[in-house]
Parts: structure tokens; sequence; C-alpha cells
């Protein structure tokens, strides 16, 4: 399938608003944040705490009477530079550029299935500014197999799975984790599309280089084309 014809897919495969957590937030309680290096806002803020960053959010939601933050895709942000994992000091090849979709949310939250599928794998990515806690779901419709990765859940979400298990969308398959076990962000759910995911199990590049940009977000389509948080 020609990427034009899958992102045609993806578009295809949900209708409307489709949620990937808890289903009591409605459309109307979710807004937008714009968490990239242009953002002169977050320059008094210090990412290196995830304390910091979780005030940061919960005010920026009361002060837009939301109850969601989401955004993200192919956005290019400075966080990472706090983290050996992704910092080469190299603008080139330093991983800085977001491949998925970030909902803000309290830890505990309900995540779901966004599209029937199964359970690929799933790992604790332990590495400081990781993903924690994640699980791969495998989709597949006729000829058409992709994943979705859902990342920084709670260590409790990972003990009742086994690779093949299958849920129905919408059904709950994880809650997310807090600061300690989800690489030291604040809560929130890091979602994914992946349409070729090779050798990775429990694992995925979910930020990378500008080098590698174009094969990544054509790898990694815009998790809105699924979930539509807006038009």
């Amino acid at each position: 399938m020609k990427n034009i014809d899958f992102i045609k897919f993806l578009k295809e495969s949900t209708k409307n608003f489709t949620p990937v957590i808890d289903k009591s937030f409605d459309k109307t309680d979710y807004f937008s944040i714009d968490l990239s290096a242009k953002n002169q806002s977050l320059k008094r803020i210090d990412f290196s705490a995830s304390d910091a960053v979780e005030m940061f959010i919960n005010n920026y939601l009361k002060k837009n009477n939301s109850k969601v933050a989401y955004g993200g895709y192919l956005e290019q942000r400075a966080i990472y530079q706090r983290s050996s994992h992704f910092n080469q000091q190299n603008p080139e090849t330093e991983r800085n550029i977001h491949l998925g979709m970030d909902l803000w949310v309290q830890e505990g939250t309900d995540i779901l299935a966004v599209l029937d599928g199964e359970i690929h794998s799933f790992k604790d990515n332990t590495n400081f500014g990781d993903y924690g806690p994640t699980i791969i779901l495998k989709h597949q419709f006729s000829n058409t197999t992709f994943y979705t990765l859902y990342g920084h859940l709670s260590r409790e979400s990972l003990t009742r799975l086994q690779p093949g298990q299958k849920f129905k969308q919408g059904e709950v398959i994880a809650q997310l984790g807090t600061a300690e076990v989800n690489g030291d962000y604040a809560p929130h759910l890091h979602f994914q599309i992946i349409r070729e995911i090779g050798v990775y199990l429990g694992d995925y590049p979910g930020v990378c280089s500008k080098k590698d940009l174009k094969y990544f977000s054509e790898n990694c389509p815009d998790p809105n084309l699924v979930l539509k948080i807006n038009p």
C-alpha cells in the first residue's frame, strides 16, 4: 500500500472523535498545547523537574477550562536535552522531533484501544526520559497491518497482558503511570501510529532526528487521523 493510500485508510478507519483515554472525557474537554522549543513561555519552566512540568500543565488546563492537554506531533522540543538517551550534541543527529501525540492528564487515567487489535508486545523501558511501561497493539484489517504504541503507563498495566491477547476498540488496556515509573515525565499518554515496526518489541522510537525525519514521519503518520480530536 502506498503511503497516500495508508493515510486515506487511517482517515477512514474512524468516522468521528475516537477516544484513546477515559471515555468520560468529551471532545470539548481537550485543549491543544504547544511544547515546542519555539514557545517562549516555556523558558521559565524547569523541564528537569517533572513536578514543575505537571504544575505548568495543570495551570494551563485550569486557565483554559479544560481537562486534557494534547498535541506534539512532529513538534521539535528542548525537553529531550536533559537526557543522554536522546541528546547527542549534534543538530543533525540529536533526537528532538516528537513522532506521536501526547495527551496530558492525571495518573491512573484509563487508556483505551483505539481500534480492534491484539497485543503485539509490551516492555518497561527504564532509560531516563524513556517511555517507561509501554504497550504495542497490532491491528489487521483486510490486507493492511499496522501498530499503535501506548507509552508512559503504570507498571501494573503490564502484569495482566499476554502476546496475542485481543482487545476491542474502546476497551481499557492500561492506566497512566506516575513520574516515578514513566521516564520521569508529568503524567501523560504518548500515542503513536507505526506502519512498519521491524524487529522492535515493546519499544519503537518516539522521537527522531532531523536527519531521519522523512522516514519516520512517513512510517508514523499523524495520530489525529484516527483520533479526530481536531478537524
